[in-house]
């Protein structure tokens, strides 16, 4: 009698999807394509032939755009990424670097740098909009450690929102008596990435790239944590320095985008869910796709901004609300907003 060869037994269950190359590689294609589109696209069009030719008049143009690209696939990669680890550090499927309190602290700080200590180059006040991203992300985390349960997801979220609408209004009364300030606080806030070089995204490179490094790092730290806070401690994590260690990490990463870009919106709350709903809920996959489709997201908005109304360009703040929220209410719709 012959034996049929036995099963394998099935393996444990983690929630993911089996690894595929495809989405590995429609992504780096995608990053590719918006990258040259950034490059030959907007309310003036450039021929590759002329971006190769320095004798022609495109080739300036191209020149222009060059560090515009690059600052916007760096801002959206860190945005995206931050939007990852805030949902998972809070378990807040609307967590972004809003709800914390990091872009009113980054507001607030550049208000006072333009008002009280009269700066007025990009190159220094990016500095004190870091500082202050920091100073809030740090403040939050101390609010919410009050009492015996320590800094808990609600208890972040909450302490966020309060200290978010403390500084916006204390952001607004600086501004009402300061028309001067009020003026310049305007370009920045709508968040933008058109009229800056290399120099001011060198500037910040190095936390961006130190965060990122920090983050990726973190994916184990994050699916256990998504386990709930008894488990957790269970397997022996302390939860007081994990939620430091990826604080730390939002603030490198959504305090120096910000710093660079002014606050953008949306782009952290829709890419994790739309990450999720390619790869799965592991965080080592979900963490590296949302720095590539963050990267996306923030130059196909600032391309379509410069071709929505020629000859004149709607700022990449506003236009990732305008292609972000079609892209949130389709999550909404599938039912992937609560996939955390």
């Amino acid at each position: 009698m012959t034996l049929a060869p036995a099963r394998p037994e099935p393996g444990p269950v983690t929630g993911t999807r089996p690894e595929r190359p495809l989405p590995a590689v429609i992504l780096a294609a995608a990053v590719v394509a918006v990258s040259v589109g950034s490059i030959l696209i907007g309310s003036q069009m450039v021929s590759p032939a002329a971006a190769l030719d320095p004798t022609d008049r495109g080739y300036a143009i191209v020149q222009a755009r060059i560090p515009r690209t690059c600052l916007a696939l760096a801002v959206g990669a860190a945005l995206g990424l931050a939007g990852a680890i805030m949902q998972g550090l809070t378990r807040n499927p609307l967590a972004d670097p809003g709800i914390l309190g990091v872009n009113a602290g980054a507001s607030f700080a550049m208000v006072l740098a333009l008002s009280v200590f009269g700066i007025s180059a990009l190159s220094v006040y990016l500095w004190f909009a870091f500082g202050g991203a920091a100073l809030a992300m740090v403040a939050v985390h101390v609010i919410a450690s009050f009492g015996s349960e320590g800094a808990t997801p609600v208890k972040l979220a909450i302490a966020g929102a309060a200290l978010a609408a403390a500084l916006t209004s204390w952001t607004s009364g600086v501004l009402l008596t300061d028309r001067q300030t009020m003026e310049t606080f305007r370009f920045w806030q709508v968040g933008t990435v058109g009229g800056r070089d290399f120099d001011i995204l060198l500037t910040g490179l190095p936390f961006l790239v130190v965060g990122m490094v920090v983050a990726l790092g973190s994916a184990r730290l994050l699916n256990t944590l998504a386990l709930g806070d008894d488990l957790a401690r269970g397997l022996g994590r302390r939860r007081g320095r994990d939620r430091l260690v990826l604080g730390a990490a939002v603030v490198l990463l959504a305090g120096g985008a910000t710093a660079l870009a002014g606050p953008i919106a949306f782009v952290g709350l829709i890419v994790p869910h739309g990450v999720r709903a390619v790869v799965g809920s592991d965080y080592a996959a979900v963490l590296p796709y949302s720095v590539g489709y963050g990267a996306v997201l923030v130059v196909v908005a600032d391309v379509a901004g410069r071709v929505v109304l020629p000859p004149t360009e709607v700022q990449v703040g506003i236009m990732t609300a305008v292609v972000g929220v079609p892209v949130f209410l389709r999550l909404v719709r599938r039912g992937r907003l609560g996939a955390m």
